[in-house]
């Protein structure tokens, strides 16, 4: 399978939902679903663990990913990610890398090479 990369730098095809939605495997949504209640304090369903990655046309997103701004802004800018934009790194995806810092070293190492 080719890594997508979401425009935030998360590697969607390494993403838990992604991978479970991919095998269509619903105890793999169900340790999911109960991971990310715990790790995020959320009530999380398995029936929610549906994903195509960011990058997907299918629709199918998970949570947090369909209401975006990363992604909407991305997306409104038609890069690949995020490492391609004039604005990189902007205030909203800042503050994501303190959440997700493996997703800004994903982002500079494709920098790196444009």
């Amino acid at each position: 399978m080719e890594k997508m990369i979401g425009f935030c730098g998360i590697v969607c095809t390494e993403c838990p939902a992604f991978l479970a939605t991919q095998k269509d495997d619903d105890n793999e949504r169900k340790k999911v679903a109960e991971l990310w209640s715990n790790q995020y304090n959320a009530d999380v369903k398995p029936e929610d663990i549906n994903c195509d990655g960011c990058l997907s046309e299918s629709g199918r997103l998970v949570g947090h990913c369909k209401g975006c701004e990363i992604r909407k802004c991305g997306q409104r800018k038609s890069l690949k990610n995020c490492a391609y934009c004039g604005e990189y790194a902007c205030e909203k995806l800042n503050k994501f890398f303190e959440m997700a810092p493996d997703a800004r070293d994903t982002l500079e190492e494709i920098r790196k090479n444009l």
